[in-house]
C-alpha cells in the first residue's frame, strides 16, 4: 500500500476551483440535492422550488457547477438533468481525510527532545 501523495500544481489550481465553487451556499445545496435526488441526477425544474432565487440565478449557479466539474448535464428534450460526477466529490474527499499513512515531518520530536 502506498502513502498519501502530495498535490502537483495543477492538481491543486483544479481543485481549488472546485473547492471555491463549493464555496457559495447555494451552490453547495445545488449538489447536495442533485445527489440526494431520485435516480442521482434532477432538472433546473427540480431545483427551483427549494430556493429563493430565480430560474436564471440557478442557471448561472449550475453553470459555475459545471464549469468546476462537479456536476455534469445531459440534455433530454428541453431540460437538462444534472448528475453530480462522483469521481470529482471523490477526489475532493481524499485531499480532506488523512490517510493511515503520513507523511514524515521534519518537525517530529523523537524521544531524546522528551526528558522524563
Amino acid at each position: 500500500m502506498s502513502g498519501p501523495v502530495p498535490l502537483s500544481a495543477d492538481e491543486a489550481t483544479t481543485l481549488a476551483a472546485a473547492f471555491k465553487a463549493l464555496g457559495d451556499p447555494v451552490r453547495l445545496r445545488l449538489v447536495s440535492l442533485i445527489a440526494a435526488h431520485e435516480g442521482g441526477e434532477a432538472c433546473v425544474c427540480d431545483l427551483t422550488g427549494a430556493f429563493e432565487v430565480t430560474g436564471p440565478t440557478i442557471s448561472h449557479h449550475l453553470k459555475v457547477l459545471r464549469t468546476a466539474g462537479l456536476i455534469a448535464g445531459e440534455r433530454r428534450g428541453t431540460w437538462i438533468y444534472y448528475r453530480v460526477v462522483p469521481d470529482v466529490i471523490r477526489h475532493l474527499a481524499d485531499v480532506l481525510i488523512p490517510t493511515s499513512t503520513p507523511l514524515a515531518s521534519c518537525c517530529t520530536p523523537d524521544e531524546s527532545d522528551n526528558p522524563e
